[in-house]
């Protein structure tokens, strides 16, 4: 299955697992999407190699900024009629509190979504939504239909 068939299969069925075994990052972090009604969560399963600080049981920062900009990516190909896989132009990444050693969820919000650009807003949680371990704010470059 090439990438666009992928990309396919993901907007119609909402199964992700397909274009997610594609890229090995997302494979390395034990990330996942799941459905949530209209909506999609992403998951990052806890894993060992997963820890930034052993010290403080820690998640490493950078698989966090993954998970947001993976959690993001994904929205953006849920809900757009792109061709290819967004490009991050820039993200900033806001670390809240310190990432637990277990399972970590992000939800993405699309805060504008023109023909070529696409920003996003994400928080990642644990256990509650409503207390974020990280968050970031996003902006995509789209690559329109033809």
């Amino acid at each position: 299955m090439n990438l666009r068939e992928r990309l396919d299969h993901a907007r119609t069925t909402g199964d992700f697992d397909p274009l997610l075994e594609a890229i090995p990052y997302a494979r390395f972090l034990g990330f996942t999407v799941m459905r949530d009604g209209s909506d999609l969560i992403g998951k990052m399963s806890y894993a060992d190699h997963l820890v930034g600080n052993a010290k403080v049981q820690a998640l490493h920062g950078g698989t966090l900024g993954a998970l947001l900009e993976l959690t993001a990516v994904c929205k953006l190909l849920s809900v757009g009629d792109s061709v290819a896989v967004p490009k991050t132009v820039n993200i900033t990444v806001e670390y809240l509190r310190a990432g637990r050693m277990t399972d970590t969820f992000a939800r993405a919000t699309v805060t504008r979504h023109g023909r070529r650009v696409a920003n996003v807003r994400v928080l990642a949680y644990q256990d509650d939504p409503s207390k974020p371990v990280a968050a970031a704010n996003a902006h995509f470059l789209l690559s329109p239909p033809p």
